[in-house]
């Protein structure tokens, strides 16, 4: 994932149902981006990047199993 705008920050926080003005969402783009320009170059390598959904389904079928066996 790319650096997140302002504008896909109020996108994101509108899907939520999260209030987010343009002042408060150009703060969050600001304070996170550092973190995504700082993953940039291992961006696409870790598993947990291709699908985070995907992930916490494998979490909860493991614990279903043990919990079957």
């Amino acid at each position: 994932m790319t650096r997140p705008t302002a504008k896909d920050v109020k996108v994101i926080a509108h899907v939520a149902d999260v209030p987010a003005d343009d002042d408060v969402a150009t703060r969050i783009a600001n304070s996170i981006g550092p973190a995504f320009d700082g993953f940039a170059p291992i961006s696409g390598t870790l598993p947990f990047d291709l699908e985070p959904a995907s992930f916490l389904l494998a979490q909860i079928a493991q614990k279903i199993e043990k919990v079957s066996k």
